[in-house]
């Protein structure tokens, strides 16, 4: 690769809220430049960029899909993540790969929440940006200085418009490209484009509005403003030159208009791809490649260029039964060639590479090597998986991984038969290998699978995907709580076993003493024996009996915690004890124990940290408290606040619904387990009685 071709590549990622017209934008950009003959349609299930069967079945993107083209003599990789908030973990590692951003905004559906919280990553990245507002020609559609005002408001930016709408509605003819001077107006059938002069009617309007894009290039530069003030204009390479900076600074957002699916407004997006956004070396000058090393835990820099060992990261894993699997990689530095043996510097471990392959949708095309900046799909990756690095094995690196928004809303499910069951672990840990969002469990307490995801969109995909690629199907139930059993008080209990048959009888007999232990200290088991009561070798089997017991308590069945059980008196008998006979008297003492010692009823309690509008938050904390929640914090955090709470799991089980409706979509929640705590009385009551109605009962209240 030469150095010309790494300055001529762009690597940008279209995000969106769902419906906005993202597919459809990347699809008439593909089409006017030229890399597909035809303009596809999301209604027909022709676009390049949704070929996955659940996308064409629900006409929307639900997987990240990678679309290259060419403009300018500049290749543009397009990277196109979904854009539900069930499936924020692709557009948050789509944006590993990517030195830029088209926000695309629709104008009759606006700044949803799962763009609000998409926005807040990119910021966070400092990733350049433009915007694109389209579906100017429908009926309803919002007026440019609308979205502009919007913009301030929910996204705290200014744009600033390259291109204004020529007509309007349904009557939209094209656009009138600020920067050319001109009417820029297309067809849907060929993706060739007809330039006209400004009518004289829209002079005064386009000469203000480039006069403000003059003074924003020329505020960006010394020389251009001295230039500016002394002639009154700015030649197009220095107004150019001058946006640029401002762009790739994150001072000016340009914002262009048109309609996606009537292939209006591309050419002047498609010029300023090229002219305003880095290439993967001008990123790579402001925000060095860092890493550490493996072994040595040492920082590491690498440059965006072929001469550096390579380097790169895994930014989406593609499982297919049939295909086998395709890692999807931005090569940060270095050279990697196709059937190469590199060193996997997240999990110490050396891969051999596979094919390499130009992505285009569902089209592969195989190269014999990627340089530094390109993204490409690897095959044959035993090991690798989303978020790895891969580095060359004599110039180790691992670079920092990606923070992955965690799940919130878990189901059991149940394989519908038992040919299913191997089915639905195989397939459910290879979708996770495609999508670390997911996770999949099974309790030990509950002795269920419970799936995990970002939501219930979010859940039904990687369902419809186990049966589609796995055969597998499964039904889902709220899944159990896992509820605890300890004791108030110390209690002591005899355990005796004697059983006489004919030969050898069993015999076993032991004292116990059973005590609290503070929460989350588990179980302590002591030998104060003296005297030989207890034959030492039969301690085991007292305390086996004891931890075998522990597992079913007597209020509702639940695993017994935080108690410290001690053996210290007993008896045996010369022929009859035995480790079987010990064990089953140990359990018998602790049961006798447990009754006497005031059992009570324990539930997991979440820390659970709630993100929302200032607005929204009185409802909030009134709806934690409702849940029997305590309020440990409230932090604000630019234009939202954060809430820090601690709340039984019981209540959370349906919480995303509840915060959803409370905040108008725009809340977000991560729980993790705190500890465990008493459940009041009343409710512990109530959770006794539907035990006793359907044994093991746990579900939430």
């Amino acid at each position: 690769m030469s150095e010309l071709r790494r300055e001529s590549l762009r690597n940008v990622a279209m995000i969106s809220s769902a419906g906005a017209g993202k597919t459809s934008l990347a699809e008439a950009m593909l089409f006017a430049a030229g890399a597909v003959p035809h303009l596809g349609s999301i209604a027909q299930g022709t676009t390049v960029s949704d070929f996955e069967p659940e996308e064409l079945h629900r006409r929307s993107s639900v997987s990240t899909s990678l679309l290259r083209c060419s403009w300018n003599h500049t290749t543009i990789n397009l990277v196109d993540p979904p854009g539900a908030l069930d499936l924020l973990g692709e557009t948050v590692m789509a944006l590993r790969a990517v030195d830029a951003v088209i926000l695309v905004l629709g104008a009759s559906s606006g700044i949803r929440s799962e763009l609000i919280r998409v926005w807040s990553r990119v910021k966070a990245l400092g990733l350049p940006f433009l915007l694109f507002l389209s579906e100017l020609d429908k009926k309803d559609g919002a007026s440019l200085d609308g979205i502009i005002a919007m913009c301030q408001r929910d996204l705290g930016i200014m744009p600033l418009p390259m291109s204004l709408p020529f007509g309007s509605g349904v009557q939209l003819e094209g656009v009138l490209d600020l920067l050319q001077q001109s009417v820029i107006t297309s067809r849907m059938e060929v993706p060739t484009v007809r330039q006209m002069p400004v009518p004289e009617y829209e002079t005064t309007l386009a000469g203000d509005a480039r006069k403000r894009i003059q003074e924003a290039a020329a505020e960006r530069d010394d020389r251009l403003l001295e230039q500016y003030l002394a002639a009154g204009e700015l030649t197009r390479e220095d107004l150019i030159h001058g946006l640029r900076l401002g762009v790739q600074a994150g001072t000016i957002v340009p914002v262009y208009c048109g309609s996606a699916i009537r292939n209006i407004g591309i050419v002047p997006l498609l010029n300023a791809i090229v002219d305003f956004l880095p290439s993967p070396m001008d990123r790579a000058s402001k925000i060095p490649l860092e890493g550490l090393h493996p072994d040595t835990g040492e920082t590491v820099i690498r440059r965006a260029v072929q001469e550096d060992p390579f380097s790169g990261v895994v930014f989406k894993t593609l499982i297919d039964p049939f295909v086998g699997r395709l890692s999807y990689l931005r090569v940060l530095s270095g050279v990697l060639h196709a059937d190469s043996t590199v060193f996997n510097g997240s999990r110490s471990s050396k891969e051999k590479s596979g094919h390499l392959y130009r992505v285009l949708g569902k089209k592969h095309t195989v190269v014999p090597s990627a340089g530094a900046g390109e993204i490409v799909a690897v095959g044959k990756l035993k090991d690798t998986q989303t978020g790895d690095t891969l580095c060359d094995e004599n110039a180790l690196i691992c670079y920092p991984r990606t923070v992955l928004p965690r799940p919130v809303l878990s189901f059991a499910i149940e394989p519908k038969s038992n040919a299913d069951i191997e089915k639905v672990s195989i397939g459910l840990h290879k979708l996770i290998e495609e999508d670390p969002t997911l996770e999949f469990s099974r309790h030990a307490d509950t002795k269920e699978m419970v799936l995990s995801g970002m939501g219930q969109l979010h859940i039904d995909l990687a369902l419809e995907k186990l049966h589609r690629k796995y055969g597998a199907e499964v039904t889902l139930h709220m899944p159990k709580i896992p509820y605890r059993e300890t004791v108030r008080t110390t209690a002591q209990a005899q355990g005796k076993y004697k059983k006489q048959t004919g030969g050898h009888g069993q015999y076993g007999d032991c004292w116990l003493e059973l005590a609290p232990l503070p929460r989350g200290e588990g179980f302590k088991f002591e030998n104060k024996v003296i005297g030989g009561a207890i034959p030492r070798n039969f301690i085991p089997a007292v305390e086996k009996g004891v931890v075998e017991a522990m597992q079913h308590g007597i209020l509702a069945g639940f695993p017994v915690v935080d108690c410290r059980v001690a053996v210290y008196d007993g008896s045996y008998h010369a022929v009859d004890s035995s480790e079987m006979a010990f064990k089953i008297a140990a359990s018998m003492g602790f049961k006798k124990a447990l009754e006497a010692a005031h059992p009570l009823l324990l539930e997991p309690i979440m820390t659970v940290e709630v993100e929302a509008l200032a607005d929204h938050i009185g409802g909030v904390i009134g709806d934690l408290n409702a849940r029997r929640g305590r309020i440990l914090h409230v932090e604000a955090k630019d234009q939202t606040e954060q809430i820090t709470a601690l709340v039984p799991m019981a209540e959370l089980i349906t919480y995303a619904t509840t915060l959803n409706s409370l905040t108008a979509g725009r809340g977000s929640y991560v729980v993790e387990f705190a500890r465990y705590d008493e459940v009041p009385r009343e409710l512990a009551v109530r959770i006794i009685e539907a035990h006793k109605v359907e044994p093991h009962a746990t579900a939430a209240h």
